[in-house]
């Protein structure tokens, strides 16, 4: 087995610097699943041959993972090795990609990093010839890792990009993506971004963090939602700095050299050494000194001075270059274009801290770093669940209110006033998503009395400045009786009608005349599904969960009993419709919180319709908050003249001061007071387009 690593290790490395320097040449090849992949996944009716050497060297590739992770690396090592052997014999290029990436696995394990970066080394050749973008960009993300643990963090952030690169090109084919795929690799997809936003942020680069957290959302839907398509602004994928390009040349002028001996030197390996001739034998070792050399001189190269100085500059020169990017000066243009002063926000949560980016119209993006754990944040975000939920008291959930509020807006408070925003835009990570942004508290009011907030589900996947629609028809149904049971994973759930749901669309009927009614057994999806995109407004007051595991356990439950899961969703055509409402959705059904990845995709199956936004709940409320809401945001948003997130901002302030002189006299609240505890205002979120 040494023997084929001696053999391959100074083609291989060559040929790493090729693919690096070359990566964006696949840009224009049709992204194709390779066929192994599928035929590597556990059903199949009918076994060839071919899929019998498959399954042997998927398990043997499965055995040595186990037992790898037991400490166990020479018998892991046998397996591997044997996988190895048979996927060469057989000529199974993809899982002798595979096969590699494991050894390395296993060698990086036992700190043997020169062998493990070998290992990679060839995977990623393997990959590279046979077009595999998913694989490639796997194997990059070893490769970073791989660098990463040696504390050479700027390496590992040039492989990370590469992943992402490649992942992202992937994306216009989202079909590969959801193919099984082989344990092979140090962390997932997600966990690289996530990784990349990390460490790009430690070195300042926060043009280039921003782009990773953002395409990190759309990684995360496809981990939940499979098949998410990306578009011409996901596959930009991230820039490659300044001072990397240059390094990216001189690996390129090694790699076109080394490729070319590497096509000659495969070609002849192809013959059985004993069928060689003389002279084949004798330009075998020629080649091989050959790339010795490249070698040679690539490692001096890379251990010059100047080469490590230049890697260090790294986070200098891309903050000078931060204005160069295409991707944040498109971002900064939408939100200049946007008719309230706008200012995006970006959290990202991290093991030991909360990291906060801002992009604003009219300065390069900021971060924050904010010394708070993900256990300290998760437990306060429970707390403040909890407290939203019981509405008896308002000083205890302010002062929890204001304790996340320290964390999450007043590192930035310097940077919203400066721009003179009046609207945020947020994109909330992990258990974030699972609390408003508008119920934090300053110590003196509430966030949403100084601002209307929008959320987004990511930039990329995001139109900003899509007009609403002229004139507003409204599509409105209820389940106001009855009783259904719903099963939900293996939990057993039970909802019954709603009595202020019929009071709710008869209050958004008078308010906007024409609305179309649909009540209890007339609301089934049957009648409802097929007129929706006649109008301008679609309304459910009714239940939806958004459920912690698949899409599947996610739904809309409908007046007849039926239901409709987040998957079915997507299949909705929705272009016409400007809002849809669900107005008494839940969230952390039982208690359990993931990472809010069922609300992040909810949000992106409703705009995949091609609804331009969505106003949701995070918990349901069950009295007349709903209506008193829901009535003062219509009554708001009818004349015209308030974009949607402005009008659900004011009809929560409504909600806040209907006991009190300080009243909107547009609003007809016509409901008691004491409904202004966050609990009946602040689980109302508007996902997408807010104008």
């Amino acid at each position: 087995m040494r023997s084929y690593f001696q053999r391959f290790n100074f083609f291989a490395f060559s040929i790493l610097v090729f693919l690096v320097s070359s990566c964006t040449n696949l840009d224009n090849k049709q992204v194709n699943s390779p066929v192994s992949t599928q035929q590597g996944s556990t059903a199949t009716p009918q076994v060839s041959p071919q899929n019998q050497q498959e399954s042997e060297i998927k398990l043997l590739n499965d055995e040595a993972v186990n037992i790898l992770q037991q400490g166990q690396f020479k018998e892991a090592l046998q397996k591997l090795e044997k996988g190895l052997e048979i996927s060469q014999d057989k000529g199974e290029r993809f899982w002798e990609a595979v096969t590699l990436n494991n050894i390395g696995r296993l060698y990086q394990k036992q700190a043997n990093y020169s062998q493990a970066l070998q290992s990679y080394q060839q995977a990623l050749f393997i990959n590279r010839e046979i077009g595999d973008r998913v694989q490639l960009g796997k194997t990059y993300s070893n490769i970073g890792y791989l660098f990463d643990i040696q504390n050479q963090p700027e390496l590992a952030i040039f492989f990370y990009k590469h992943c992402l690169i490649n992942r992202e090109i992937a994306r216009l084919n989202p079909a590969v993506l959801s193919a099984p795929q082989p344990d092979a690799y140090n962390v997932t997809v997600a966990q690289t971004y996530r990784i990349l936003g990390e460490k790009l942020l430690k070195q300042g680069r926060v043009v280039e963090a921003q782009r990773s957290m953002d395409l990190l959302k759309v990684e995360e839907l496809e981990g939940f939602l499979k098949d998410v398509p990306g578009n011409q602004r996901t596959a930009k994928g991230i820039e490659i700095a300044p001072g990397e390009k240059a390094l990216k040349q001189q690996l390129e002028q090694t790699g076109n050299n080394a490729v070319e001996l590497g096509k000659e030197l495969t070609k002849l390996r192809k013959i059985a050494p004993e069928q060689r001739s003389p002279a084949q034998k004798q330009r075998i070792e020629q080649l091989v000194l050959d790339q010795q050399k490249l070698l040679e001189q690539f490692n001096n190269f890379i251990a010059s001075p100047a080469v490590k100085t230049q890697l260090e500059q790294l986070s200098v020169t891309a903050k000078r270059q931060s204005l160069d990017l295409a991707s944040i000066n498109e971002l900064r243009d939408n939100l200049a274009r946007l008719s309230q002063k706008s200012i995006l926000i970006y959290p990202l949560v991290l093991d030991d801290n909360l990291e906060l980016v801002v992009v604003s119209p009219e300065s390069v993006p900021i971060h924050r770093k904010v010394a708070v754990t993900r256990e300290q944040l998760n437990q306060t975000i429970a707390t403040f669940r909890q407290q939203l939920q019981t509405p008896e008291r308002n000083d205890t959930v302010i002062k929890t209110a204001n304790q996340l509020y320290n964390w999450l807006i007043k590192p930035i408070e310097n940077e919203i006033k400066a721009s003179g925003a009046t609207n945020l835009m947020y994109a909330p990570d992990d258990q974030l998503r699972y609390i408003p942004l508008a119920a934090l508290h300053d110590g003196k009011q509430w966030l949403v009395e100084r601002f209307s907030v929008n959320y987004i589900t990511a930039a990329s996947l995001t139109n900003f400045n899509t007009p609403p629609a002229s004139s507003l028809r409204v599509l409105a149904g209820a389940f106001t009786k009855g009783n259904y049971q719903v099963e939900v994973g293996n939990q057993r759930l039970a909802f019954s009608g709603l009595p202020f749901a019929g009071q709710e669309v008869e209050g958004l009927a008078a308010t906007i005349p024409g609305t179309q009614k649909l009540i209890d057994e007339a609301f089934s999806p049957k009648a409802t599904i097929p007129q929706m995109d006649d109008y301008s407004i679609v309304h459910f007051a009714t239940h939806a969960a958004f459920v912690v595991g698949k899409p599947e356990d996610s739904f809309i439950l409908f007046g007849n009993g039926d239901r409709v899961n987040l998957r079915d969703v997507a299949n909705w055509s929705l272009t016409n419709v400007d809002l849809v409402v669900l107005s008494a959705c839940e969230t952390g059904l039982g208690g359990k919180l993931g990472n809010g990845e069922e609300i992040l995709g909810f949000g992106y199956q409703m705009q995949k319709t091609g609804a331009r936004a969505t106003i949701a709940s995070l918990w349901s409320v069950d009295d007349g908050g709903t209506q008193a809401l829901m009535s003062a945001f219509y009554a708001l948003l009818s004349p015209g003249k308030l974009t949607k997130a402005e009008a659900l901002r004011q009809a929560q302030i409504a909600l806040i001061h209907a006991d009190s002189k300080v009243k909107n006299k547009n609003v007809p609240i016509a409901t008691s007071s004491g409904l202004s505890h966050p609990y009946y205002w602040a689980p109302f979120i508007l996902i997408g387009n807010g104008l």
